[in-house]
């Protein structure tokens, strides 16, 4: 099957064609889902290079249970968000006390340098802030309002429940502007 024509089939959909020989369905799987699985590893780790290897495990581990996966138990994009936050979370604990360095901001098409520095200076402030954070607010926060999946997926990714969810997001957003406050005026905020 063509790569153009499977842009319209569902995640469940590609699993089966996958489980049954298709290449072009895995890989309109990887498509569709590396970009975000990377940012979230890259968010989480702060490493480019740790990100796209584990974005790649964990596609692989879905190609290995491809021929087992029972539609309609979760999303396959919830589950990927699983697997690479249990991987980066591992990896977090074995590297426990190394520093992680500040990320610049990628640059936009066409901003000009002033607001570019200001973005730049926004986005390492708010990532050292969100570094501040525990763990779990740390992933909450990202896959609410990075990734902007809703609080039921999000559920699902950390296995825990919706009720958790929300006081995971509350208590991490107003722990950053907490952190943030004193950055306001600095950082180019005047509301």
């Amino acid at each position: 099957m063509a790569l153009d024509s499977l842009q319209d089939v569902g995640d469940d959909a590609l699993m089966v064609l996958y489980a049954n020989g298709d290449q072009t369905a895995a890989q309109s799987l990887a498509l569709r889902h590396s970009a975000r699985m990377m940012g979230l590893a890259y968010r989480m780790l702060n490493d480019q290079t740790e990100a796209e290897d584990i974005a790649q495990e964990a596609l692989m581990r879905l190609w290995k249970i491809a021929p087992d996966w029972r539609q309609g138990e979760a999303k396959v994009s919830t589950w990927l968000y699983r697997v690479v936050s249990n991987m980066c979370t591992d990896r977090l604990r074995r590297k426990r006390g190394a520093a992680l360095d500040d990320i610049p901001e990628p640059e936009d098409d066409a901003p000009s340098a002033e607001e570019t520095l200001q973005q730049q200076a926004r986005f390492s402030k708010l990532h050292t802030a969100l570094n501040a954070l525990p763990e779990r607010q740390k992933l909450a926060v990202s896959l609410r309002h990075i990734d902007e999946l809703s609080n039921p997926e999000i559920a699902d990714v950390m296995e825990i429940s919706v009720e958790a969810v929300e006081s995971l997001t509350s208590r991490g957003r107003r722990a950053l502007a907490k952190i943030l406050a004193a950055e306001k005026d600095q950082l180019g905020y005047t509301t």
